[in-house]
This record gives C-alpha cells, structure tokens and sequence, in this order.
C-alpha cells in the first residue's frame, strides 16, 4: 500500500493508497475516527475498511486529516476536515479521471464527514459508516440523503447508544430510490474490538450485493462479488 503524501488545504496530507484494477476502476475514500482521541488511518475500523475496497479492485484511499501523523494543520471542528476529505476526493480523482463513481467510508468521526461530504458531491453512489455518533453530531443535513448505504451500530456502544443512530436514520429523508440501511452488531463496543469480523462482514455483504446489483455485466473492472 503506497504511502502518498499531496497538498492539502493547510499543508501536506499523508495517506496510503492503492491503485485499482482494470481500466477504469472505481474509487473509494476511507475516513478515520476523532483527531483528538486517538484516531488515526491506522484505527483498525479504518484499515479493514479500506482493505475491503482494495479486494474488490477499487483505487481507494485512506488518509490522516490535518494534524495527524505527519500530516499538516490543526485540528478544525469538523470543517477543515470536510476540507481534507474533499481535496483527497479530488486528489484520487486526478489519479483516476475516468472512474464511473466514488464510495466513501467512515467510522465514528469520519462518519460524520463523509456522510457531508456525499451531500457534496454527486459522484458518490455509496457510503458504509460504523458507530456513527448521532448524539454527538447533528445529521440534518441529510435533506434529503442522496445516495443508498449502510451504517453498522455497536449494540454496547457507550459513546453513542444505537438507539440515536437508528433514530436519526429513520428521521432521514431519501432522494427517490435511494435507502439508508441500519444494522446492529449484537455485543459489540464502541470500537468493535473483539467483534471486528462481524463488522466486516456486514459491510462486505452490503457492499457485494450492491455492485452485483447495480453495475451492468462488464461494466465494473474490479473482482467480481462472491
């Protein structure tokens, strides 16, 4: 996994990316947790999302917001690291002009800025986010939500009960066709420390069903979904 270093809104950005298959392959960007409490691209959540993408043949990228790891700025409630998130969009985007959509990922904090960044940018077909602290964030945003994905919940999440989350879902408004999903993972933390495998299968299993389902045969150059 190649390290990257690219100019950021307030200095370099350090990130790990990986160049996708085919042709023309699609791009996925992974978001890490809170700057200020030890999130990093090296978060676990993080690092196994991102290796999801790469098997499934997306150029995909995970990255330090500003003030992490060697990556430049301070920390910006929020705002500079929607900042961030947009310019490595863009930055993967040059690397692959000609990619027919973008995914985005996010776990706890980088949730919340991905899922303002799809509002965005109209490229972005999916999201999967992981313990998204809807009691901590406000998600109103989402008026309505442009794209279909998925947000997996700790079932013993201390930070965020699961119940806000799935409460902010249901509030959500959806452009027409579109569906946010809600799934809880039975006895899990905040972290999904010692049930990482479940979180991953989820996600998995959402994400293959939907290139299966809406990427015309021969249209997507990844791995093919098992």
């Amino acid at each position: 996994m190649p390290e990257v270093i690219f100019a950021g809104p307030e200095g370099r950005l350090e990130g790990r990316y990986q160049k996708g298959k085919g042709d023309n392959p699609p791009v996925a960007l992974v978001l890490h947790p809170h700057p200020m409490f030890g999130g990093s691209m090296n978060n676990r959540a993080t690092y196994e999302l991102y290796q999801m993408f790469v098997r499934r043949g997306f150029s995909t990228m995970r990255f330090n917001f500003r003030g992490v790891g060697r990556s430049q700025g301070e920390y910006d409630q929020g705002q500079g690291e929607l900042a961030d998130a947009a310019t490595a969009l863009d930055y993967m985007q040059q690397l692959n002009p000609n990619a027919p959509f973008a995914w985005v990922a996010g776990f706890s904090f980088g949730s919340w800025i991905a899922m303002q960044l799809l509002m965005r940018r109209p490229e972005i077909v999916g999201f999967i986010c992981g313990s998204t602290p809807a009691n901590l964030y406000d998600f109103s945003f989402l008026a309505p939500c442009p794209s279909s994905g998925l947000i997996i919940h700790a079932e013993l999440d201390k930070i965020c009960v699961p119940e806000e989350t799935k409460s902010m879902v249901e509030r959500t408004r959806t452009q027409k066709g579109r569906k946010v999903e809600f799934a809880v993972s039975p006895g899990a933390d905040h972290f999904f420390e010692s049930h990482m495998e479940d979180f991953l299968s989820m996600a998995e299993t959402y994400l293959d069903a939907r290139l299966a389902n809406e990427r015309p045969e021969g249209d997507y150059h990844g791995e093919k979904p098992t």
